[in-house]
């Protein structure tokens, strides 16, 4: 299993604690925000220090935490 922080780092001194990819100041963020209007394809040409590996993987990370809170939040 990917564990986020072998993806992301959280450093005060890098983007004042931003969550950024790993050896990277792009900020997860950033992913996100093109995403919503923009595909990944145009968000790897803008940031072409993150491979899609990277990105499909954060991705993929966000989607089963996002599913497992639904899952823990429909048990509750």
């Amino acid at each position: 299993m990917n564990n986020l922080s072998d993806y992301i780092t959280i450093d005060k001194d890098v983007l004042g604690g931003t969550p950024v990819f790993k050896n990277t100041r792009v900020a997860v963020k950033t992913l996100f925000d093109y995403l919503e209007d923009e595909s990944l394809d145009e968000f790897l040409k803008g940031y072409p220090s993150i491979s899609r590996a990277q990105a499909e993987t954060i991705i993929q990370l966000a989607a089963e935490k996002f599913l497992t809170a639904l899952e823990d939040e429909s048990i509750a």
